[in-house]
């Protein structure tokens, strides 16, 4: 399948990223800086920065070697997770341009500016753009913006850096060597051996016979650089449905233009979220600050939401709550809001049925879980079960929205008159010591956790039987509610029923389940 002749892809390339996070974490030095780690049984130079390449030493070179040629060498052990990190936060930055970013490992990215560039007026502004916040930044770089994921590879690394047009991708590709299609090395030096070394080498000749011989990567890649096949970016995060963003002409630091601009993006999305009929139940502030540094805060709803009063709200709440203040540095410089899941929302009558009442009930979830977190605010769930202590679950009050399960209890309720329930259960019923007058009928003491209680008061049974097939089995348990002489109150049950019990069998057991107030 064919590329899209509008796509644009810009390839960046970190050439020196290993070195410059070095020299970025200490002072400057003037001897040449190498990275080396050990492959097989030899320390090699696997990175090298500007200074190093001067004096001729490569990638590959071995670090016994380099430093006989020069003593002074400052040599640095590889760390594969800083560098990658490091890659991770300009990734990060990059989202300024495009939400559609990829890793290109090990010291690259790439970037999907199909319709973006215009914001910037147009693609040479904006890697103009790109190019001045990384030099700022203390990053050697090469950048190319090309037609396809393979051009703007090609030409960010061999030499042809910069703003290639669609359809000019033959042009671009001819004169490179055939390691710019990124072909595996043993692929490109079993090319070499029969004299084809660049790509212009191998553009026009047959097919068959060359992936016959050197296997069907060479036309592959091939083929995707030249725009002929498609290939995927993979971008390292979601993207949001809907989107809405604003660039400032001078940074902002304050807290309160924070949530103006908040308020406006949001109205800005309330418009997208009516015409598709959805409602956001989850949404992310992205702030960039002037110093390539992004701070993310996402806040969850308990029902589609569209309003923009209410979003801001939100966020007020979790600045507030933030465990570190907001930190501005020398000021944000431009805002996202994003809806990272949306949620179909059916249009609705206000004042009717106690819409209001449920509204401000919503409200009350939103706020407090943006405070303590969506965690810390629980609502209980009805559940298919007589069993007590599965009738119902805790869930975070955000997930449950509005089916929490009861509808369908109170109904049952209405028709079948049950016994008071004690506000608190315990976890797991608790085995306790009990006797009873009769096998069947209530205790006259009992003794939990080690005190002995007399029993003056005794109502009861209610049987509840749970489902034969679930964890808990079918057996029958026998609830009273009973009264001791202190005057604390107890739900006990007995497990069991004596004329089940089979000859030889264990004798029904008693439990505590839950104390009544």
């Amino acid at each position: 399948m064919a590329v899209s002749r509008s796509q644009r892809m810009l390839s960046l390339w970190l050439h020196c990223l290993s070195t410059d996070r070095i020299a970025r974490s200490r002072e400057a030095s003037p001897a040449p800086l190498v990275v080396y780690g050990k492959r097989g049984n030899a320390d090699v130079l696997v990175a090298v920065d500007d200074a190093a390449a001067r004096i001729g030493l490569t990638p590959g070179l071995a670090l016994t070697q380099a430093r006989a040629m020069h003593p002074a060498l400052d040599a640095v052990p590889e760390d594969a997770d800083a560098d990658a990190q490091l890659l991770e936060q300009i990734a990060d930055w990059c989202l300024r341009y495009t939400p559609l970013v990829a890793c290109d490992a090990p010291n690259g990215l790439l970037l999907d500016i199909t319709g973006c560039a215009h914001l910037y007026g147009g693609e040479k502004a904006l890697i103009a753009d790109l190019s001045a916040r990384l030099a700022q930044a203390n990053l050697a770089f090469s950048i190319a913006v090309a037609g396809s994921i393979g051009a703007a590879h090609a030409a960010a690394r061999y030499g042809a850096t910069g703003h290639h047009t669609n359809g000019d991708e033959r042009r671009l590709l001819t004169p490179l060597p055939l390691a710019a299609l990124r072909l595996e090395a043993a692929t490109v030096a079993s090319l070499a051996r029969v004299g084809l070394k660049r790509v212009g080498d191998i553009i026009d000749l047959p097919r068959a016979p060359l992936t016959a011989r050197f296997g069907g990567d060479v036309i592959r890649q091939l083929d995707r650089a030249l725009a002929l096949e498609d290939e995927p970016l993979t971008p390292r995060l979601p993207v949001a449905p809907y989107i809405a963003e604003q660039r400032f002409p001078e940074p902002i630091a304050r807290e309160e233009d924070v949530l103006a601009v908040t308020e406006r993006l949001a109205q800005r999305l309330k418009t997208a979220l009516e015409r598709r009929g959805d409602g956001a139940r989850r949404i992310e502030l992205t702030l960039f600050r002037t110093d390539g540094a992004v701070r993310r805060i996402a806040a969850g709803t308990s029902r589609p939401l569209r309003d923009a009063a209410e979003i801001r709200a939100l966020f007020t709440e979790r600045l507030a709550a933030l465990a570190d203040a907001l930190d501005p540095g020398f000021g944000f410089d431009m805002a996202r809001l994003s809806v990272l899941i949306a949620e179909a929302r059916a249009p609705e009558q206000i004042g009717i049925d106690g819409g209001d009442e449920t509204k401000e009930i919503n409200r009350l979830v939103d706020r407090l879980s943006a405070r303590l977190g969506a965690q810390r605010v629980r609502r209980l769930v009805a559940q298919d079960s007589h069993l007590p202590e599965i009738a119902a679950v805790s869930q975070p009050a955000q997930r449950t929205g509005t089916d929490d399960g009861w509808a369908s209890f109170r109904a049952y309720r209405s028709e079948v008159e049950l016994a008071p329930r004690p506000l608190r259960l315990l976890t797991r019923p608790e085995p306790i010591e009990a006797v009873a007058e009769v096998p069947d009928g209530p205790p006259l003491r009992f003794r939990w956790r080690r005190a002995l209680h007399e029993v003056i008061f005794a109502d009861g049974p209610e049987r509840i039987e749970g489902v034969w097939w679930s964890e808990h089995g079918g057996a029958a348990r026998d609830y009273f509610r009973v009264e001791d002489k202190t005057g604390l109150r107890f739900w006990l049950f007995r497990a069991g029923l004596y004329r089940d019990l089979a000859p030889g069998g264990a004798a029904p057991t008693w439990f505590v389940h839950g104390m009544f107030a």
